[in-house]
């Protein structure tokens, strides 16, 4: 850890994070109390923020994807991607958003079946609401969200493989090159971290109450902190254990092996499940996703009130862009020797399809089920969010099995997460070093361990959304600004490539004309 010892990056956040866990393992009333003001606040005061920024992300993505920056390539001319098509879909997908899937894919559709939207004039449990959840879902795991990824990974993989700048944050918001003493570059890396830690410690969150849920659930195993607690630990273990074996083996095997597993329960849904069903509800809601594309991008109550639209729509956007300098330092690590335009195409598409893929089979059948064969899933979730996923597979053939699976698919998808977290975290706190220390990993993996199991006792899932709320904000103005330096950048050296290729052109003629005179002379 030799490189951490004279980085103030490290020692700020660590100091940080650090005393966010003490606060609220000594005082979880007090930790829980200010969380809520945050929370409330934020909210209010910053969503309308939040949707505008996002938007952009997306437009943004679009125009570099279809202009002529889009055959840009992320190395040098002749390099090509290091990792086959499958598993780097795979690694975006794991070391993305998999968790939070697996945990909302049931749950949410069947939160908005059961309490629409509010200020459309929906009425809960009919047919008009359950197409207005699936809408909103696919909205809120579709190409917003990912667009936030695509821009981060897309800015650091071009200044770091184009220009041969560090793997920090710090090195992306600049057009030219920052001073290597330039003081904000510390406050904002620190933010960076801050943020990740945070984003990580909200879906690793996530995950242990869900797999709590489901071992409830399925085998009556208390819901308590201590049980929690053990969950965390035998998850830090592994993902500890796994941070050893590096990218190419551990992340890259349990990608592929994640991948794989979510597509065979999604195929024995379908074919157990309501088949014809599932093929038309998604059918529909990728229509009206299109339709309604502009006017969820902006939807708000101000006339209204309400909070759904802060409770849903800008949790996730906050939720994302707080887990956007871990994502996109690793999708910058994976996409080398990619093109702009395949870049945001892979990250920008793929994964939305199969998340809109996977919410259409698992929450398309818990939807189906309610609404035709008099299920009540609907209540199941209403009382408890963490066991939506193991209700829906209960109505299935080889209920143990499936359930025993998808808890399985949930352990490694966190596994992957964290893993891949220490990893990016080690590297933005040891100077952008490639190959961080081990001891950098233990201590970023144990304190994103500590701050999951501080927010889920002191205050459960709102802790959990507050502390990706608090990380986004100053982040998401950091994204504009990478926003403008790499489009600045762009800019600039395809100005210098017409410039170098007119030069060029001019040469030669000259070079035809001095021939043509001296061949007329002879």
């Amino acid at each position: 850890m030799h490189s951490n010892y004279k980085n103030p990056v490290f020692w700020i956040s660590t100091l940080v994070i650090t005393l966010l866990v003490i606060w609220g393992a000594v005082a979880p009333e007090g930790f829980s109390s200010i969380a809520s003001t945050v929370f409330s606040y934020t909210t209010n005061a910053f969503g309308w923020f939040y949707l505008m920024a996002v938007m952009f992300f997306v437009l943004f993505c679009f125009y570099l994807a279809f202009s002529k920056y889009g055959k840009v390539r992320l190395g040098k001319e002749d390099e090509r991607p290091k990792y086959p098509y499958f598993t780097w879909i795979g690694m975006l997908f794991s070391c993305g958003f998999g968790v939070g899937l697996v945990f909302w894919g049931v749950a949410e559709p069947m939160t908005h079946f059961g309490a629409p939207p509010f200020g459309l004039g929906v009425e809960g449990g009919t047919e008009e609401a359950a197409r207005t959840a699936m809408r909103y879902s696919f909205f809120h795991w579709g190409i917003h969200q990912w667009s936030v990824f695509t821009i981060v990974g897309l800015v650091m993989a071009y200044f770091q493989y184009k220009k041969g700048r560090g793997a920090l944050i710090s090195s992306t918001i600049t057009v030219k090159e920052p001073k290597k003493k330039a003081s904000w570059k510390t406050t904002v890396n620190t933010l960076a971290v801050i943020a990740t830690v945070m984003g990580v410690a909200t879906s690793l969150g996530l995950g242990i109450l869900q797999i709590n849920g489901g071992l409830n659930y399925m085998y009556n195993v208390p819901q308590n902190a201590g049980i929690q607690l053990t969950i965390t630990g035998i998850l830090l273990v592994l993902y500890l254990f796994s941070s050893t074996t590096g990218l190419d083996k551990g992340i890259k095997y349990l990608s592929n092996l994640n991948l794989g597993l979510a597509l065979s329960l999604m195929v024995f849904v379908i074919i157990l499940g309501p088949t014809v069903f599932i093929f038309e509800s998604f059918t529909v809601a990728v229509g009206d996703y299109i339709q309604h594309f502009i006017e969820m991008s902006f939807y708000m109550t101000p006339y209204q009130g309400g909070t759904w639209v802060k409770d849903w729509t800008i949790f996730y956007w906050a939720w994302v862009i707080a887990w956007s300098p871990f994502v996109g330092s690793f999708v910058a690590r994976i996409s080398r020797g990619r093109t702009v335009r395949e870049l945001i195409f892979g990250v920008l598409i793929v994964p939305p399809f199969i998340a809109m893929v996977w919410i259409a089979v698992f929450g398309g059948a818990a939807l189906n089920m309610d609404l035709f064969s008099g299920t009540a899933i609907t209540a199941a979730v209403g009382n408890d969010v963490t066991s939506a996923l193991f209700v829906t597979l209960e109505q299935f053939p080889f209920t143990s099995i499936l359930s025993g699976l998808s808890i399985f698919l949930i352990a490694v998808f966190l596994v992957t997460s964290a893993d891949s977290a220490t990893f990016v975290l080690g590297m933005m706190t040891s100077k952008g070093d490639m190959h961080p220390s081990m001891a950098s990993k233990i201590v970023w993996g144990t304190l994103i361990a500590a701050i999951s199991v501080v927010l889920i006792i002191s205050s459960g899932l709102q802790g959990l959304q507050t502390a990706s709320l608090i990380a986004a904000l100053p982040f998401t103005i950091i994204m504009l600004l990478m926003c403008r330096a790499l489009f600045i950048s762009l800019r600039r050296d395809h100005q210098a490539e017409v410039k170098k290729m007119e030069r060029s052109l001019i040469e030669t003629a000259s070079k035809q004309i001095a021939v043509a005179k001296q061949t007329e002379e002879e």
